[in-house]
């Protein structure tokens, strides 16, 4: 009796999906690309300081231990 409700919900939720998606403002591809050397550029820069940090924390780790 529940699946009847169901199959006349459904088509209409897909029906708000495609409506929705035409509404979204894809970027280019230029501004996609910049985006994309952003977040890569971050990250290598983020993981050169995290690297450097973790290189002082454990030689002071290491000094401290040896006294």
């Amino acid at each position: 009796m529940g699946d009847s409700a169901e199959k006349q919900t459904r088509p209409s939720f897909f029906k708000g999906v495609k409506a929705e998606f035409k509404k979204i403002s894809w970027p280019d591809r230029q501004a996609t690309l910049k985006q994309s050397v952003a977040v890569v550029a971050i990250s290598v820069v983020l993981g050169i300081i995290i690297a450097i940090l973790d290189f002082v924390i454990q030689y002071g780790v290491n000094f401290l231990t040896s006294i």
